[in-house]
């Protein structure tokens, strides 16, 4: 007997699979350009993903003396690389990945109600300029990025503007001229959103300002000590003399931000609190970054991956694809983030559809970006993320439809680590956040319980489906039956052309494709890795209950 794969689905359908392991099919690929509208992005913590050099877990000082999952865990860049290498990356289908900032953190913790917390997520930046050591090196991360881009995989950035780490006994606090430390953001209008900080000890940038400041002393004092303060300060007057930009705060951060691009090809930013920041100040961001890499890719033919521009996608934290164009900030305060630099914005609305059809979501997704509101923009789908507490599955119930729900979606779909091997989002001890950021779960798919293992087969099906035909997340979405579920999505579009059927439910192995593909023509089924020919307007396959079809 196979092993079976129980998938829970909305639409109120048990499905099992008896299908072979992906391992043994070959899979075929796709000749269809990339195009972000049909990214599957891959986003993970440095930190908790995977350990590839142990020697670097503790520096600074820092201690093992944390709340649970608020200290450094040992995740690095080489970690990261080892797994792309291993080709895991590529047998999910993953076609970017984004990885939180991986700058120098806070050297010291907080102290607050949850324990003690060190910056071992990457947005408590105390030196833009410096890779954090616990991460690894400025080489580390150069090997990585061209170790994703030797498998046609993109590297996004997560990047923060507008504020630093907060202020410990051995941070200091940026001088005033740079932040702001009050008052507490109330949330009400623009200016209660974006003129305040966040939370309490986190300092605010005052990217609204072009007065010049100074370098903070404590800054020049560690570059003169780590021996570079004369190559800073000249990369700094150049910056600064080539854009005719004011030495203001946002601006160091931009030149620091895109040396990231100048000396990496990194392809593409995830802005973080992206509505805490007059929108103006991306759209400079977008200017100098979108520059600097096709600056790099005309440096750097060889290494380039193609012609698309760099990509900017947004957290603008509550914005759903309902909502188009335009996010209410409150107060009468209306904002086209698209406006202003941003490609895509992450849709929260996804991981809060649990109550509807899958039909219902992906009509309504695909009438937004083709033709609506959001023609030829696009949206980041996710089922759940590192500080969102209400996701798709909190109890990890229901990782087979999550995959459906996610990857089949239209838009770019966000995998965030372990959802394709149902890591828990719920770990005894952990208090808030720190229960969506607990290890990457690998040796679960090292035990004698496979299911860990067959929920992974299942992810890269479904993902290397998506990987190989830009339909799934960009092409026109039409039901074609409601029982059993059935769809199909077309693509004609820039140079792309290209079809797919999706059927759900089945009771036997025969699909009506009549109309997509053509009569005699070959189509593969990326689920159960078996072809058939069109005969009749009909392919007829082994029974079993998802069908994922296409040609190659």
């Amino acid at each position: 007997m196979c092993n079976k794969l129980l998938i829970l689905l909305t639409v109120g359908l048990l499905l099992s699979s008896c299908d072979q392991d992906p391992g043994n099919t070959t899979i075929p690929g796709s000749d269809q350009p990339f195009t972000w509208s049909n990214a599957t992005i891959y986003f993970l913590l440095t930190d908790r993903f995977y350990n590839g050099d142990p020697s670097n877990d503790i520096n600074f000082d820092r201690k093992t003396d944390g709340a649970v999952l608020r200290n450094f865990e040992g995740g690095d860049i080489k970690g990261i690389t080892q797994k792309i290498e291993d080709d895991y990356f590529t047998d999910l289908g993953v076609t970017a990945i984004w990885l939180t900032p991986p700058v120098e953190q806070i050297h010291g913790h907080t102290d607050e109600g949850t324990g003690k917390t060190y910056g071992y997520h990457g947005y408590w930046t105390r030196d833009w300029t410096q890779i954090d050591p616990n991460f690894g090196t400025w080489q580390d991360l150069s090997n990585m990025v061209e170790a994703a881009h030797s498998k046609g995989i993109r590297v996004i950035m997560d990047v923060v503007l507008n504020h630093t780490g907060p202020v410990t006994s051995t941070d200091s606090q940026w001088p005033d001229q740079w932040v702001r430390t009050g008052p507490a953001c109330t949330f009400r209008d623009f200016e209660t959103t974006v003129t305040c900080t966040l939370v309490e000890n986190l300092p605010d940038i005052r990217t609204e300002s072009d007065d010049d400041v100074k370098l903070p002393h404590f800054l020049i004092e560690k570059w003169r000590s780590e021996g570079r303060l004369e190559k800073e300060l000249n990369e700094l007057n150049t910056f600064f003399e080539s854009t005719g930009f004011p030495r203001s705060p946002r601006h160091y951060i931009m030149k620091w931000l895109i040396d990231f691009i100048k000396k990496l090809g990194i392809d593409g930013y995830r802005i973080d609190t992206a509505k805490h920041t007059e929108p103006e100040v991306w759209s400079e961001l977008e200017s100098v970054a979108r520059e600097a890499f096709e600056n790099w890719k005309k440096e750097n033919p060889e290494k380039k991956l193609d012609d698309n521009p760099f990509f900017i996608m947004g957290e603008v934290y509550n914005y759903f694809i309902q909502h188009g164009r335009t996010f209410d900030m409150g107060g009468g305060d209306t904002i086209d983030f698209f406006d202003y630099g941003y490609d895509g914005l992450i849709n929260f609305d996804l991981k809060s559809s649990a109550d509807r059809e899958l039909e219902e979501v992906f009509s309504m997704y695909s009438e937004s970006l083709n033709g609506g509101p959001l023609n030829g923009l696009d949206v980041i789908n996710y089922i759940s993320s590192h500080d969102d507490g209400a996701p798709y599955d909190l109890e990890r119930k229901k990782t087979g439809e999550s995959a459906l729900r996610l990857l089949l979606s239209p838009g770019i779909s966000q995998i965030y680590y372990g959802d394709e091997t149902g890591r828990p989002l719920r770990i005894e001890g952990a208090n808030g956040d720190a229960n969506l950021r607990s290890n990457m779960n690998w040796s679960d798919l090292q035990g004698e319980d496979n299911s860990t293992e067959q929920l992974l087969v299942h992810w890269q099906k479904i993902g290397q489906f998506r990987r190989a035909h830009p339909s799934v997340g960009a092409g026109l979405h039409k039901m074609r039956s409601r029982e059993p579920y059935v769809f199909q999505r077309t693509l004609d579009w820039n140079g792309i052309e290209d079809k797919v059927i999706v059927s759900i439910g089945l009771s036997d192995g025969i699909v009506e494709v009549g109309d997509i593909f053509e009569e005699g023509s070959t189509v593969y089924d990326y689920y159960s890795g078996q072809s058939a020919v069109v005969s009749d307007g009909k392919v007829n396959f082994d029974p079993r209950e998802i069908f994922l079809l296409g040609q190659p």
